[in-house]
């Protein structure tokens, strides 16, 4: 399997994988301000019930598309949660988690610590994928965690509620960017279907989950529904929260689950760097510039190896010095 999504990674001409980078780049970007206008400056109280919007939002858009013969994927059967599974587990996971932490942290630190799904990652591909990757590519990754280290360091607003849900947001955001890749190799669903179906599995049981918990009566009952600005920010966090979606799986078909990560790593120390004076919700420090600087300098490294290169970043190209990621299964068996 690993060969194979390999193979078809380098395939892809090297416009397309940076043009669909560039799209996920500027998609998460945009939603990263727009879910942090609905939770916090709007105070909405239901981070869950965002999601949920967003998840009806790209079943609608792409059920309309799949009727107008805009998009095609498979129709629905017995066999298509076989197919899919796990991911509708990992993406409510990575999207509750991910809303989560957004409203409890402040914008630049909630960027710092998601560097931490990129080693994830990495440590996924190695073991699911069996990918080996080159020193140069390793060493700019351990940059971008070092740096992520060196400025939350100073980080003086700790929370263990909130470093919880990010760290959580971190693993799942890897095994779901890993289990995408291996996902989008099924031809029978195609990128959409694997989108489509991702979120029409999973938006019920979130939905009575909400209702369960409470949520849902937060979230209905929240006083600002007549407020025509907060309307509008929340439909757009809807469509967004869609269109990150596809821009995720986009760019995981056309570049590596790895790649996807770094380019949102590098999009969030960009966000850091605004979030410095704009949001009023960061104190500032030279400990954690330097190290949001240490993150963007290992992070420009990667992707001048990665779109400069004929080969993915996780490939085994012949002549190219490889440094295998050890995982303990293969002390026991040979590759």
């Amino acid at each position: 399997m690993s060969a194979e999504v390999c193979r078809e990674t380098a395939e892809h001409p090297r416009l397309l994988k940076l043009s669909s980078a560039l799209f996920y780049a500027g998609s998460s970007f945009l939603i990263t301000v727009v879910n942090k206008t609905v939770l916090t400056s709007f105070r909405f109280p239901s981070y869950l019930f965002l999601g949920i919007g967003q998840m009806i939002t790209t079943i609608v858009v792409l059920y309309l598309a799949k009727k107008s013969n805009t998009v095609k994927f498979p129709d629905f059967d017995r066999s298509v949660v076989l197919k899919i599974f796990p991911l509708p587990l990992l993406y409510v996971g990575n999207h509750v988690t991910g809303l989560a932490s957004t409203k409890k942290l402040s914008l630049p630190m909630f960027t710092v610590l998601r560097k931490f799904t990129i080693l994830m990652t990495m440590i996924l591909e190695a073991y699911l994928l069996r990918k080996t990757f080159s020193r140069r590519v390793i060493c700019s990754v351990v940059t971008i965690v070092f740096g992520a280290m060196v400025a939350a360091s100073s980080d003086l607003a700790f929370d263990v509620e909130a470093y919880t849900f990010i760290l959580l947001n971190d693993a799942f955001t890897a095994a779901s960017g890993v289990y995408t890749k291996k996902k989008l190799g099924d031809q029978s669903l195609g990128k959409y279907g694997v989108l489509f179906y991702n979120s029409l599995i999973i938006v019920l049981p979130t939905l009575l989950a909400s209702a369960f918990t409470g949520d849902l009566h937060k979230a209905l009952s929240f006083e600002n529904w007549s407020n025509v600005a907060f309307i509008l920010c929340f439909l757009l966090s809807c469509f967004m929260g869609f269109v990150l979606m596809y821009s995720i799986i986009l760019c995981s078909y056309y570049n590596s689950a790895l790649t996807t990560t770094v380019v949102g790593a590098i999009k969030n120390v960009a966000v850091a760097y605004i979030g410095i004076f704009v949001g009023g919700d960061y104190m500032f420090s030279w400990i954690n510039f330097l190290g949001l600087s240490i993150c963007m300098s290992g992070g420009l490294v990667y992707s001048y190896l990665t779109f400069n290169s004929s080969q993915p970043p996780g490939g085994n190209a012949e002549g190219t010095e490889q440094q295998k990621i050890l995982i303990p299964e293969d002390l026991s068996r040979k590759d």
